[in-house]
């Protein structure tokens, strides 16, 4: 007969259970799984970040600090041996001081932080009430709604961005329509301008702001509402004193989901922007694969991820401590 443990006492492992012709391997896999399965789920979005973030920024940030050279691969390697059969490491910081030196890229950094604030704006407003309305909505046509959401990711993100080169053009569906209401008498001249790209923009990564903000809305607690109504606060007041603070996670997450993505935007300003749409995205393309300058792409592609994750680490970091400051507290 086996003893119940005790109230409060903590769990007592079992042996591993062993059964007749059991290979010895899966023994050992059970043993493993029952003694460590907390570990080995934990473990597993440690290994996609390790093969898919850590590795691949590792590869960069190495070929950043070497020089270019005409070959294969086209960079020169940051170990090697000398003719005395000495370990040899060198670290060129010339590419990071070219960067620098150079005010294409500074320009370059600076159009694409404008374009993806300027984005995530228009996209918060747009994005906000439409996140607001689902998560009001009854049961059943919210379901609906939120389908409509995604349903454009059912269709190749390339060829919706071709699909709004259709519209935007000068003899395109917009200027068309707008001609035939009588709206305007000469066609719009969007196509090929940053009007185009923040349209695009704000098409493509919308879903990504609604869905965090339905997320946080439809969480909120409606007697707050209610006990704000029997309280006399107007609708407006109310929803600027509780239902806006109470939803700024989501408008940060949201915020974030559209601004990372936007600031290396390639596709988009390529197709629907003109030339003065210069991002870093471009920046990358052409060193990448036009100048085939490894060495100083890799360096901007390091500078550009430190421009965004630098600051994402510290608000996170600021945003921990002030968690457990109001579990302290509380």
């Amino acid at each position: 007969m086996t003893a119940e443990p005790a109230p409060g006492a903590a769990p007592v492992s079992r042996p591993p259970e062993i059964l007749p012709g059991m290979a010895p391997w899966r023994m050992w896999l059970d043993a493993q799984i029952r003694h460590n399965g907390r570990r080995l789920v934990i473990l597993v979005p440690y290994v996609w970040l390790l093969l898919f973030f850590v590795l691949p920024f590792a590869i960069v940030l190495k070929i950043s600090f070497a020089e270019f050279r005409v070959g294969v691969p086209p960079y020169t390697a940051l170990i090697d041996f000398t003719q005395d059969a000495y370990l040899r490491l060198t670290l060129a910081l010339s590419n990071y001081k070219y960067m620098l030196d150079d005010e294409m890229y500074v320009i370059a950094y600076l159009n694409s932080l404008r374009i993806a604030g300027i984005s995530t704006v228009l996209a918060l407003l747009i994005g906000y009430p439409m996140a607001y309305g689902i998560a009001r909505a009854p049961k059943g046509p919210r379901t609906i709604l939120l389908f409509l959401v995604i349903l454009p990711f059912w269709t190749s993100f390339l060829i919706r961005v071709y699909a709004w080169m259709g519209i935007l053009k000068g003899n395109g569906l917009l200027n068309t329509f707008l001609i035939w209401t009588g709206v305007i008498d000469q066609p719009l001249t969007i196509m090929g301008t940053e009007w185009a790209v923040f349209i695009g923009i704000v098409y493509s990564y919308l879903p990504f702001m609604v869905l965090p903000l339905y997320a946080t809305l439809e969480k909120l607690d409606p007697s707050l509402l209610e006990a704000a109504h029997d309280l006399g606060c107007r609708p407006w007041k109310a929803f600027l004193t509780i239902t806006l603070p109470l939803s700024v996670p989501g408008i940060i997450a949201g915020s974030m989901l559209v601004f990372i993505p936007s600031v290396g935007e390639f596709v988009i300003p390529e197709l629907l922007g003109g030339a003065d749409t210069f991002m870093i995205g471009r920046v990358l393309w052409n060193e990448f694969f036009l100048n085939r300058d490894w060495p100083v792409a890799s360096a901007v592609a390091v500078a550009m991820l430190l421009m965004l994750v630098v600051p994402i680490m510290i608000f996170q970091n600021i945003q921990a401590k002030q968690a457990e400051a109001a579990e302290e507290r509380s």
